[in-house]
């Protein structure tokens, strides 16, 4: 695990994450892979010129093979900042190797030095996996339900 680093990413891997987002969406049922759609989110997360999101990548020996994002919202339950954790993939062949769990370490530093109190975010419900996995890590279950309407 030593050989693999966390940092914030690039923007000219947007490329690559696109290919980590596609791999995600594929296992989630409510979203379909489009790079086109998934460079332009990441180029606005890359690009916020108030520190209020960030994209991590786990690299190793040259290679992205894990990515993380994040961002801020303001939680009127909290009376302050709270975070929206986006997106998080490790590439099948990396999995169960602790490069996820980097990474949800690495956001929760990121909530913690901006004094965001809770970081929350969706899963598949058909995604057993990823439940343990969240829960192995610290994160908690909560009775709220998802709901959304396109514009």
């Amino acid at each position: 695990m030593n050989d693999v680093s966390v940092r914030p990413a690039l923007a000219d891997e947007v490329p690559a994450l696109c290919r980590l987002l596609s791999e995600l969406f594929e296992i989630e049922a409510d979203f379909s892979p489009d790079a086109e759609k998934q460079a332009r989110g990441l180029e606005l997360l890359l690009n916020d010129e108030n520190g209020s999101s960030i994209v991590l990548v786990a690299e190793k020996n040259g290679e992205i093979i894990g990515m993380c994002s994040a961002q801020t919202v303001i939680s009127t339950s909290e009376g302050g900042p709270a975070g929206l954790l986006e997106d998080l993939i490790v590439s099948r062949a990396h999995r169960g190797k602790g490069t996820g769990a980097r990474l949800l370490a690495a956001i929760s530093a990121w909530g913690a030095s901006r004094n965001i109190s809770r970081i929350q975010l969706l899963r598949d419900m058909d995604n057993a996996q990823a439940l343990d996995f969240y829960h192995t890590n610290g994160w908690n279950s909560t009775k709220l339900v998802c709901m959304r309407k396109f514009l």
